[in-house]
């Protein structure tokens, strides 16, 4: 390759469990319900907004361990983590490999920054990877590799280390120089109150508003200097509605993950509805 690795990083909502895949396969059949329509649309226009990466590091909310966990698989199998869905949800594909050689270069990274972490040779990929990935690269052909989240009681320590988590992998990235272009992928969704996407009363809408503003101007505005944008996303559980919009918080977490790597405003936000809630995705240009 020639010159620094070009790192592109987008943070994502990937919808309820496989239900925008069946949502795309029903649509002459008898799915009549779209909540996924705009979060399809805008997945499509933001991979089209990214030259096509070598390869992928996904962070999805959907995978929580004690220390830092890298998938090093050759060809992980995909976890099917959600249930009481029809069938052909289970059968759903998506075979793209992994790359143990750049999994093990991120472990011995990030232990060398001080971050624990350890190989994950078993572990399959999880659907907030391959959901909106089959959406993004429905041709599979994109090596990807999983890094977990760290989660525990203290909300603010939470987002503090999972900045310092995405700003060591960008290090990483571009110590190792082995790709041209690199997409860091965090996989969440800007609002997760699962009771409070059905409901539909004007009170919490407003909620669900209010936070995915607060969100917006966070990412967006240049008014704020990094210390302050930072500030806001370590204390994102004071914003209005925030505990609302996030009663747990490993959805949002894969935003501080994509923050930490650029240390900048995003150079593009999406805004969208999905399961009747307003919903952001944001993605840095590499």
């Amino acid at each position: 390759m020639n010159g620094p690795t070009r790192i592109s990083t987008a943070y994502i909502s990937h919808g309820g469990g496989p239900l925008p895949l069946l949502e795309i396969q029903s649509q002459e059949g008898e799915m009549q319900t779209r909540y996924h329509a705009e979060m399809i649309e805008t997945l499509i226009t933001l991979s089209q907004e990214i030259a096509k990466p070598d390869v992928i590091i996904v962070i999805s909310a959907h995978w929580e361990e004690a220390v830092v966990k890298v998938t090093a698989g050759a060809k992980p199998d995909l976890i099917y983590d959600y249930y009481g869905f029809p069938e052909q949800a289970y059968s759903l594909k998506y075979p793209a490999k992994g790359n143990a050689e750049f999994a093990n270069n991120i472990v011995n990274g990030l232990n060398t920054r001080g971050i624990t972490a350890k190989a994950e040779h078993t572990r399959g990929f999880d659907h907030g990877m391959f959901i909106p990935l089959s959406i993004m690269y429905p041709a599979a052909d994109i090596p990807c590799v999983q890094v977990s989240l760290v989660t525990g009681s203290n909300k603010r320590r939470d987002a503090q280390f999972h900045i310092s988590l995405g700003k060591a992998l960008k290090e990483i990235i571009d110590n190792i120089g082995a790709f041209e272009h690199v997409l860091i992928l965090g996989s969440g969704s800007s609002f997760h109150n699962m009771h409070g996407f059905f409901d539909s009363s004007e009170e919490a809408l407003h909620k669900a508003t209010r936070f995915n503003n607060w969100l917006q101007t966070t990412m967006r505005s240049s008014a704020y200097s990094e210390t302050e944008r930072k500030s806001r996303l370590v204390e994102w559980f004071t914003g209005p509605e925030a505990q609302y919009a996030h009663p747990k918080e490993e959805h949002l977490l894969p935003l501080h993950v994509c923050y930490g790597a650029n240390n900048k405003a995003v150079d593009n936000a999406f805004s969208l509805t999905l399961l009747t809630k307003p919903a952001s995705m944001f993605l840095w240009r590499g």
